[in-house]
């Protein structure tokens, strides 16, 4: 469970007369980033820069991420860009700075602070929202074991979305995917094994 950008988000501010636009988006994969990233672009063509950085996975997450300086000195726009939205708790997230040049150079520490400031600020701003990810299974067993299931359920954060009460009982149970493998456990135990969990598919609910 994580939080991602309830809808796009955009900030502008002056710095020593160089206007700094910043946008925020939600980009779930890496094809979504580039397609925003391709969309400011296009929006502002004529700008100086547009810089970016992206997250297109959960909050911290390394290994779907993407930055560019677009033009600026190495290492001054792109890379502090990307460290803000690794520290933001917030995934699946897309960040492009656009700058106009007001003539006035700011240095590399300048650009810097610049770049990942604008960042920090839309964050401030932007709205966002949870998303869970979940996994649905079903699980069969005796009708002895029914009561102790159900009151394991909620310290899993899980829930029964579906019950058939016939030779057996079957309950179709939604529970986020990190707490399955012990879930899936702590009932073999309570059950000694005679418990089966079949119809395993995972997804997303975004709340």
């Amino acid at each position: 469970m994580y939080t991602i950008p309830a809808k796009p988000y955009r900030t502008t501010e002056t710095i020593k007369r160089s206007k700094f636009i910043a946008s925020l988006a939600h980009a779930p994969t890496i094809k979504d980033a580039k397609a925003f990233i391709v969309s400011i672009s296009n929006e502002f063509p004529d700008a100086t820069h547009n810089c970016y950085a992206y997250v297109a996975g959960p909050p911290g997450d390394t290994s779907r991420v993407g930055l560019s300086d677009d033009g600026e000195p190495h290492g001054t726009a792109g890379k502090p860009m990307l460290t803000v939205l690794l520290h933001s708790e917030i995934g699946e997230i897309v960040a492009v700075v656009t700058r106009y040049f007001g003539g006035t150079k700011l240095g590399t520490g300048g650009l810097v602070n610049a770049y990942s400031g604008s960042v920090k600020n839309a964050l401030a701003g932007l709205k966002i929202k949870t998303k869970r990810d979940l996994t649905t299974l079903t699980a069969v067993l005796n009708y002895t074991k029914v009561t102790p299931i159900k009151q394991m359920l909620q310290s899993f954060h899980a829930q029964i979305i579906e019950e058939k009460y016939e030779a057996e009982v079957s309950f179709k149970i939604e529970i986020p995917k990190n707490k399955e493998a012990e879930f899936v456990r702590m009932v073999t135990n309570l059950t000694g094994g005679d418990v089966d969990f079949k119809q395993r598919k995972q997804g997303n609910v975004v709340d």
